[in-house]
């Protein structure tokens, strides 16, 4: 399990109550993005995020997991042009 205290999100995707949160994760095969979905509600005056959903819930959240997964790939598009090419340069053509 990855401990998500000390990282910010790198992405928050919201509908209405529902959350889509992106985090970047480092592991042994190198970096990856996770998502835990999640529900805003109020309880006693404070705001909490749960992980249950009523019937009415599960489409919005299928569509909100579909926005998130069009993000992460942008994300990783966007890491690979960022990172230098392991491939050696070629002296330029004279």
């Amino acid at each position: 399990m990855t401990d998500h205290s000390t990282n910010a999100p790198v992405e928050v995707l919201r509908d209405g109550a529902l959350k889509a949160t992106i985090w970047k994760n480092k592991g042994e095969n190198g970096e990856f993005f996770s998502t835990t979905l999640t529900k805003t509600f109020e309880q006693n005056g404070s705001l909490h995020d749960g992980n249950s959903f009523t019937g009415t819930d599960l489409l919005r959240i299928s569509e909100l997991s579909r926005r998130a997964y069009a993000c992460i790939g942008g994300l990783r598009d966007a890491g690979k042009r960022s990172e230098p090419s392991s491939r050696a340069q070629e002296p330029a053509p004279k």
